[in-house]
């Protein structure tokens, strides 16, 4: 699968458009439940408040719990060569592009689960 996607708001339409976003946040919080990292998403959410509350939630691990942070990396499986591409700028750039990172792993699980049972 190949996703020629370059942004979370991008990502988000194909998400929309194959009918996987509840599955999608089951997925991500599946995935933060194992890392053992609370995430609260409320019921009805727009995906643009989706993609926020990720980001904001990576923004806090990276400042207050960098290990729980790499620990969630590792349950999500986010390809070490991906990391290599993020440009550093401030925190909050790397936190909307390691959430991109996120959602875009977290839909392949999502998409080759529906595809493929």
């Amino acid at each position: 699968m190949k996703l020629n996607v370059e942004s979370s708001e991008q990502l988000m339409q194909v998400v929309l458009n194959d009918s996987l976003f509840d599955k999608l946040i089951q997925q991500v919080q599946k995935d933060f439940v194992l890392a053992n990292i609370p995430l609260k998403i409320p019921e009805l959410l727009e995906y643009i408040e989706f993609v926020a509350l990720i980001k904001e939630k990576l923004y806090f691990l990276m400042m207050d719990h960098f290990a729980e942070y790499l620990n969630l990396m590792y349950i999500i499986d986010v390809p070490e060569s991906e990391f290599q591409n993020i440009e550093i700028t401030d925190t909050v750039d790397v936190a909307d592009q390691v959430t991109f990172l996120i959602l875009k792993r977290e839909y392949k699980k999502v998409w080759y689960r529906n595809r493929y049972q």
